[in-house]
C-alpha cells in the first residue's frame, strides 16, 4: 500500500483510550506476560477489573520474540517457566479464551512481543483477532537483535501491509511506534521524537490509519515536558490524516531498588504523563529491579499510577524551548530527503549516519553519536556524529567516560531511592497553564 486513507473508525483498543480520553482519565497499562494460559487469563481479568482506566497487555516470550518457535513450543510440552505468553505455539482456540479473560468486561488487549522478524507473530494476532500491538522496523531491530536492518524493514512492510487487512473484517487495527524507547535511556529526547515519527509514517505508508507514538521518561521532568510538546506539534504536522495519541513509557532504564523509591519514580511518570498530554502510561512495578512481578503488584502498580494521575490538575505545561522541536524535525526532514519511500530512507539513514543511536551495538548503526548526562540531569549530545544535531558544550557537558557512564546509569535509580526525585522536580518546575 502506498498511503493510508484518513481513520474513519476506530477499533476496540484505539477507541478505549479515546472514550477514556474523552472522560479526562490516563489509560494505564501493564507489562505483563505469562506462559501458562490460566495465568495469563487470569492476568487479564485482574487488568480489566483494576481500580482505573486500563487496557490489558499479552506479553510474548523471548523464544517467540527472535522466532524460535520450536523452543517455545517443547518449553510447554516439558512444563518448563517462560517470561512471557507464547502466541505462535498456542493454538488459536487457546488464545481467544485467554483473551476472553479481558474482553467480558469491554477491556481490549495490546500483544506486545520485541520482534525485528514479527511476521509469525502478526499472523497469530489474525488468527486470534487481535486488533493492537506495537513495534517497529528500527525500535524492535537495532536495540535488541542482530537482524540487517533492511531485512526487518521487509517484514514489517509486509506485516503493516497484513495487519491494515483487518479493515476487511470491520476492524481497525491500531500499532503503536516504539521508536520513542530504542535504548530505554541516555539518548537524547531529539531522536527517540524522530524516530517514533518516522516510524509512524511508515506504517501509514503500509496502510495503517490508527497508531501511536511513545516516548520513554528520561532524566529531566522539564526536558521530558518539552519533549512531549514536540512530539504532539510533529504528529499535528507529519500525521495529520492519522488516528493518533501519545504512550508515555515509564522509565525505562536501571529502576529504583526500593518500594519507595519505585513508587515515586511511577507517580512522576503519571504526572508527566498528564502534563505532556499523553493519553496512554505504560505501568511498571516496584518489583521490575528484582524479578518479574505477579499479577497483584501489576495490579498494585496500576491503581497507584491512576490515583496520581487523577490528582494532577489536567493541563499541559507551559514549556520553555530549548529546541528539541527544531533538532527533532531537522533529524526527521534529513532522513524523508533520502527517500520517497520510509523504509529505505531509514535504512539509508543509519548506513549514512544520519540517523545513529548512542551505545547501541547493532552492525547497522555508525557508533560515531554520544549522550550525555549534564549536571541539571538533562540528556544532550556530546557527539553527534554525522547527525544534524547540536553538540552541547556547556552546562556539565564533555565526553562520556566510564566512570561518567556508570553514574548517569545509575542516577535516576538512586536519586529516587533517595527521596530526592519529586523535590527535585517540584523545585524546578515551571508554572502550568491551561493548553
Amino acid at each position: 500500500m502506498n498511503g493510508a486513507e484518513p481513520a474513519t473508525a476506530r477499533g476496540p483498543f484505539a477507541a478505549a483510550v479515546a472514550a477514556a480520553r474523552a472522560r479526562g482519565e490516563l489509560v494505564v497499562q501493564p507489562r505483563m506476560g505469562f506462559g501458562d494460559p490460566a495465568v495469563m487469563r487470569a492476568g487479564l481479568d485482574a487488568v480489566a477489573r483494576a481500580p482505573a482506566a486500563t487496557v490489558a497487555t499479552v506479553t510474548l516470550d523471548s523464544y517467540t520474540r527472535v522466532g524460535d518457535h520450536p523452543a517455545a513450543a517443547r518449553a510447554l510440552a516439558e512444563g518448563a517457566p517462560l517470561n512471557g505468553y507464547p502466541i505462535v505455539a498456542h493454538p488459536p482456540e487457546v488464545t481467544r479464551r485467554v483473551l476472553d479473560g479481558a474482553r467480558r468486561y469491554g477491556v481490549p488487549v495490546q500483544v506486545r512481543h520485541g520482534s525485528a522478524l514479527p511476521e509469525a507473530i502478526f499472523a497469530a494476532l489474525l488468527r486470534t483477532g487481535v486488533d493492537a500491538t506495537e513495534g517497529g522496523p528500527v525500535s524492535y531491530c537495532l536495540p535488541y537483535s542482530r537482524v540487517p536492518l533492511r531485512e526487518a524493514v521487509g517484514s514489517w512492510a509486509r506485516c503493516c501491509e497484513r495487519f491494515a487487512r483487518l479493515r476487511d473484517a470491520g476492524v481497525e487495527p491500531h500499532l503503536e511506534s516504539f521508536g520513542g524507547c530504542l535504548l530505554g535511556q541516555l539518548c537524547p529526547p531529539s531522536l527517540l521524537i524522530a524516530v517514533t515519527v518516522l516510524e509512524g509514517l511508515f506504517f501509514q505508508q503500509h496502510g495503517l490509519r490508527s497508531v501511536s507514538l511513545s516516548y520513554a521518561q528520561q532524566t529531566c521532568a522539564q526536558q521530558d515536558e518539552e519533549a512531549l510538546a514536540a512530539l504532539h506539534r510533529l504528529i499535528g504536522e507529519l500525521l495529520p490524516d492519522l488516528d493518533t495519541h501519545v504512550v508515555l513509557y515509564t522509565y525505562m532504564g536501571v529502576y529504583p531498588r526500593t518500594p519507595a523509591g519505585a513508587l515515586r519514580l511511577l507517580g512522576a511518570a503519571a504526572r508527566l504523563a498528564v502534563r505532556g498530554g499523553a493519553a496512554r502510561l505504560i505501568v511498571k512495578t516496584p518489583a521490575e529491579a528484582h524479578r518479574i512481578p505477579t499479577i497483584e503488584e501489576n495490579v498494585a502498580a496500576l491503581a497507584h499510577a491512576a490515583r496520581v494521575a487523577a490528582a494532577e490538575p489536567p493541563v499541559m505545561s507551559a514549556v520553555a524551548d530549548t529546541g528539541i522541536y527544531a533538532e527533532a524535525r531537522a533529524l526527521v526532514g534529513a532522513v524523508r530527503e533520502l527517500s520517497p519511500d520510509v523504509g529505505v530512507a531509514l535504512c539509508r539513514a543509519f548506513e549514512r549516519g544520519v540517523l545513529d543511536i548512542p551505545y547501541c551495538l547493532h552492525p547497522d548503526n555508525a557508533g560515531q553519536a554520544r549522550g550525555l548526562l549534564t549536571d541539571t540531569g538533562r540528556l544532550v549530545w556530546s557527539r553527534s556524529g554525522r547527525m544534524p544535531v547540536r553538540v552541547d558544550h556547556g552546562g556539565g557537558g564533555g565526553e562520556m567516560t566510564s566512570g561518567r557512564l556508570l553514574a548517569a546509569l545509575s542516577y535516576t535509580a538512586a536519586r529516587y531511592d533517595d527521596g530526592v526525585g519529586p523535590a527535585v522536580e517540584r523545585g524546578g518546575a515551571v508554572p502550568e497553564v491551561a493548553g
